[in-house]
């Protein structure tokens, strides 16, 4: 009877005493290190394969620390914005508080802010200048931020230069209400927003915005 690979392999799962009363086969297998073309005792390759493992985990523990620090600076960033709001007592001005200090806290080149449907002492804002009859119905679209390539979008036009990647921010009352803003990120660079990126944080930035920019609205 010819026993397979997957045989011995089940025989010596059952029977892990097996290398117990027969301790001299160790001493005699040899194994092709990973780590070079030379024959290795059993025991060396078993110390390197742990050594391996150990610098998988160590590179993914450096990675959380480093996630972690990044997200504790942009948690802190997103607070000192969302403080700068909260003290803004003109609602006239909240376009450009939001704007300016978006810019300055997260270091980003290029920002622009559409809201539509604001009460009529607002309607001469900057910020609620005519848009597009498309733009809404984009906006209203996103279930998310876009991010990506800049493909001749009206809304980065918005900005002070063109931008070789953005993202777009739609701006709601509720999860589900139609957007009734727009807001706009920029970059020269073109992998600054990119099609794979986390939305996550975008997401918490426009739900902040869009809490601050209800107070132009008419009163629900």
């Amino acid at each position: 009877m010819e026993l397979s690979e997957n045989d011995l392999a089940a025989y010596l799962a059952e029977h892990p005493d097996f290398f117990e009363r027969h301790a001299e086969l160790l001493a005699n297998v040899q194994l092709l290190s990973p780590h070079g073309n030379r024959a290795v005792s059993l025991q060396e390759r078993q110390i390197e394969m742990l050594r391996d493992k150990m610098r998988t985990l160590e590179h993914r523990l450096a990675d959380m620390i480093r996630n972690a620090a990044d997200n504790e600076v942009r948690s802190g960033r997103l607070l000192a914005w969302s403080r700068a709001l909260l003290q803004q007592d003109d609602p006239a001005l909240l376009g450009q508080t939001l704007v300016e200090q978006l810019c300055a806290l997260f270091e980003m080149p290029l920002a622009a802010l559409r809201v539509w449907g604001v009460r009529a002492e607002f309607a001469g804002l900057p910020v609620a200048a005519a848009v597009g009859e498309d733009i809404p119905v984009l906006a209203s679209s996103l279930s998310q931020p876009y991010c990506g390539a800049n493909a001749g979008f009206e809304a980065a036009r918005w900005l002070s230069s063109p931008p070789q990647s953005l993202a777009m921010v739609a701006l709601r009352s509720a999860s589900q209400a139609p957007a009734f803003g727009l807001l706009v990120l920029g970059s020269p660079q073109s992998d600054r927003f990119t099609t794979d990126m986390g939305t996550e944080f975008l997401t918490r930035m426009g739900e902040v915005a869009s809490a601050a920019l209800a107070r132009l609205l008419p009163a629900q």
